[in-house]
């Protein structure tokens, strides 16, 4: 699944996201309302965990701007505020759920598999890249409508690399999105995880549509 964790505190929000990329997850971190905005003009978000309490802003115009587009993006409210009037605010606005600072972070991983296990309003959006499709809500993916047996972490890599249909994705961003880790420009564990998932996408004839672009990273085109 693809998450976007919208929180100004640099700390929470390093917890939050590497919480979430150990539990499987493509994550991306912003901590204002701008740089969240700029995030979804990028890319679709199957949950959104979001600050209220912006440095730019107030979180309730990212619930304002998915429900008035429609989309089936699920957002967990993480705020501060505890007054009853804040979280009905938010709620209102469109949030699915809501957790108070402070909080455990296995009770915020609790409610975003809560979420994710949810129908999302309007179907989370399949997937599909030339014979390639995946479902992530359903958390699996076929190749010619056979079902590829995915770790947590190949079906995170291969969810982010449809997403970036056609875009040549480096190392760095990989380990960004998917790994909580700097690349050092010698680990291989981005080589690894992609030669394992053009293994399991491989068919007689018809090599995985996974492309090494040399000293730059992979492209994955239908």
């Amino acid at each position: 699944m693809r998450i976007l964790v919208v929180e100004d505190d640099a700390a929470l929000g390093s917890v939050i996201t590497r919480g979430l990329r150990e539990e499987g997850h493509g994550v991306d971190l912003e901590g204002t309302v701008g740089g969240a905005e700029a995030a979804l003009d990028l890319a679709e978000y199957d949950l959104v965990v979001l600050d209220l309490g912006l440095p730019d802003g107030d979180g309730v115009a990212i619930c304002d701007r998915l429900r008035a587009e429609q989309r089936p993006t699920r957002v967990l409210v993480v705020t501060a505020r505890d007054a009853v009037s804040d979280r009905v605010a938010g709620l209102d606005s469109g949030a699915d759920d809501y957790v108070t600072k402070p909080f455990d972070f296995t009770e915020l991983a609790a409610r975003v598999r809560a979420l994710l296990r949810r129908p999302a309003a309007t179907g989370s959006p399949v997937l599909e890249v030339g014979d390639v499709r995946l479902d992530p809500a359903a958390h699996r993916a076929w190749r010619d409508a056979v079902l590829i047996p995915l770790t947590a972490r190949e079906f995170a890599l291969l969810h982010y690399l449809m997403t970036r249909q056609d875009e040549v994705v480096s190392r760095t961003d990989i380990i960004d999105h998917i790994w909580d880790a700097h690349y050092d420009g010698i680990s291989n564990v981005v080589d690894v995880h992609v030669a394992s998932l053009r293994r399991k996408l491989d068919q007689p004839g018809r090599p995985a549509p996974i492309e090494t672009v040399r000293g730059v990273g992979y492209r994955l085109s239908g």
